[in-house]
């Protein structure tokens, strides 16, 4: 009497025979005798694996709690099924070995901004390795490194310290450009002010000179009459005045007679007071 087996897709059958491995087979209908034959299955499809989350010291001796994922494949079913007890917790302590080596030597800030780094560096440390247990080991995954409550609660104060120093980096570099362009402004318009008083200055004395120079032609090109008519007219407005005495010199005593006050004084036979000038030096 035979037994009937049936080996699935993505499965391999391992015969033994009181016990022992004899031969394996390929997935369809195979026939075996009951009692001295026995037809074990191994599935050879791409498993995904997660490993629990367990302690990794990093270089720095900070306590890392390290969450990983892969995906394996049985590529020998014998040594899988009959060389190792559990092949696949024996390929995980080996992944988990090597994940601890490699963040090992790692600081802190460096393992938990290299991930990928960290992957890349471990599939190449494990590589054949596995093959020892019938397995290949196709990718790895680490899906969370988390420090401990102690470590995470000394990073969110340094990272505070850090924002509360930037910020206030930052409050004085604005207050001292701000400094900066209120004096640089005040000088502008201090230097403003002072090169528009020059101008203003530069301008009066221009006017000023031009005055000057207006007079002197014209005292240049003057007759005598002009300045007769000039001292006539300046007796006129010391007559007009309240002084009691007028000093003339004797050359232009004829000249008062053309001043309207004395000639009426004359007319009206009052008598000019004199004052004798003094004579010129021999």
């Amino acid at each position: 009497m035979f037994g009937i087996r049936i080996v699935h897709q993505n499965n391999e059958g391992l015969v033994e025979t009181l016990g022992k491995y004899k031969r394996s087979v390929a997935p369809g209908v195979h026939f075996y005798l009951p009692g001295l034959q026995k037809i074990r299955t191994v599935e050879l499809a791409m498993t995904p694996l997660a490993l629990p989350n367990y302690s990794v010291i990093t270089k720095d001796n900070a306590d890392v709690s390290a969450s990983l994922t892969l995906n394996y494949h049985v590529t020998n079913s014998v040594k899988f099924q009959y060389e190792n007890t559990d092949s696949v917790e024996s390929m995980a302590q080996l992944v988990r070995g090597h994940l601890r080596d490699i963040i090992g030597r790692m600081d802190l800030n460096q393992a938990l901004g290299s991930t990928a780094k960290i992957n890349q560096e471990l599939a190449t440390a494990i590589g054949d390795l596995t093959d020892t247990y019938g397995i290949n080991v196709d990718r790895t995954n680490i899906d969370e490194l988390t420090p401990s409550a102690a470590i995470q609660s000394a990073m969110d104060k340094q990272l505070t310290a850090d924002r509360e120093r930037v910020a206030a980096i930052a409050k004085a570099e604005g207050e001292a450009k701000s400094i900066e362009l209120t004096t640089k402004a005040k000088n502008d318009a201090l230097m403003a002010t002072a090169t528009a008083q020059a101008m203003a200055t530069k301008t009066r004395a221009d006017a000023e000179k031009y005055r000057i120079d207006t007079v002197n032609s014209s005292l240049e090109n003057a007759t005598p009459e002009f300045f007769e008519n000039q001292s006539i007219s300046a007796f006129s407005d010391l007559a007009n005045s309240p002084a009691n005495v007028v000093v003339v010199p004797t050359d232009h005593i004829a000249d008062l007679g053309q001043i309207p006050a004395i000639g009426a004084a004359l007319r009206s036979g009052l008598k000019t007071p004199e004052v004798p000038l003094p004579k010129p030096k021999k």
